[in-house]
């Protein structure tokens, strides 16, 4: 692949991985520390990320345990799980938090699965939308004459070679993730 078109795979790599990250947010029925990367906690009034004020473990298959270094943080933790779109409720038995997760439901696991491929069809639709712009990119550098035909039809293939991997590659995070939510 030439130079001027590794922009273009960054991009899409970058995509495929924001949707990864999305992924590692929805929970399967089996604790995850990773549903709450998103949780910010008021530490002496500046929003900081909860992995930064507290010890996050996973005891059991369906519990995650909440140590804060400074006991003080517990009820800051503890408001900041409830106020966050995580919909648990969190134990407090003064110096840690658990976090029980209920057995999902089977509709609940088709919600989640539907949720799944819509993340996969956006980063997709994102993915083809680069590659639109490789081509508009390529076909205006031919017309410019800074390269010739050949090296524009070569440009074009290797451009869609790559949208068709990242779009394999798509498919099959939300086939894993989906076979991971609907494991009972």
């Amino acid at each position: 692949m030439h130079d001027r078109l590794k922009v273009f795979e960054e991009k899409m790599n970058k995509s495929y991985d924001a949707m990864l990250s999305d992924f590692s947010a929805i929970r399967a029925g089996r604790a995850n520390p990773h549903v709450l990367d998103h949780i910010k906690v008021d530490y002496y009034g500046s929003p900081t990320p909860l992995q930064g004020v507290a010890n996050i473990t996973v005891p059991e298959a369906r519990i995650i345990q909440i140590a804060p270094w400074d006991k003080k943080m517990v009820k800051d933790i503890e408001k900041a799980i409830l106020t966050s779109d995580l919909g648990i409720n969190p134990n407090n038995d003064g110096s840690v938090i658990r976090l029980v997760f209920p057995e999902l439901t089977e509709e609940r696991r088709k919600d989640l699965a539907k949720d799944v491929k819509k993340l996969g069809e956006g980063c997709k639709v994102a993915i083809r939308n680069i590659r639109r712009d490789g081509m508009e990119l390529v076909k205006k550098l031919q017309k410019n004459g800074e390269i010739s035909e050949d090296e524009q039809t070569n440009d074009e293939t290797d451009i869609q070679e790559l949208t068709d991997k990242m779009i394999k590659m798509v498919d099959k995070a939300v086939e894993a993730k989906n076979k991971e939510i609907m494991t009972v």
